[in-house]
């Protein structure tokens, strides 16, 4: 996690990373666009709970709510900082 994190002060995110870790490093950024258009097209799980992520950032709770189904993961309702962490810790074991 912390390589992770350190790594937000490159300019983009390392080429060994996943979809789904990359999407996250782009939000991270602040580029939401980017990191939709990462998972958008991604079937995979990992990829719908941080699509999920990404919808409740935007405040689309009800599009959040549809990606956590797909995810077969529980609707988040910490803070947008702790579920970014706990993704991101998830997805690098």
């Amino acid at each position: 996690m912390a390589d992770f994190r350190a790594s937000l002060a490159g300019t983009a995110p390392a080429s060994d990373l996943n979809p789904p870790l990359s999407a996250l490093w782009w939000a991270a950024k602040g580029d939401w666009e980017k990191a939709h258009t990462i998972v958008q097209d991604d079937d995979s799980a990992e990829a719908a709970w941080v699509h999920a992520y990404l919808h409740r950032v935007e405040g689309d709770l009800g599009n959040a709510g549809y990606w956590y189904r797909r995810a077969n993961q529980p609707a988040a309702s910490d803070s947008l900082e702790a579920e970014w962490g706990r993704i991101v810790s998830a997805l690098l074991l």
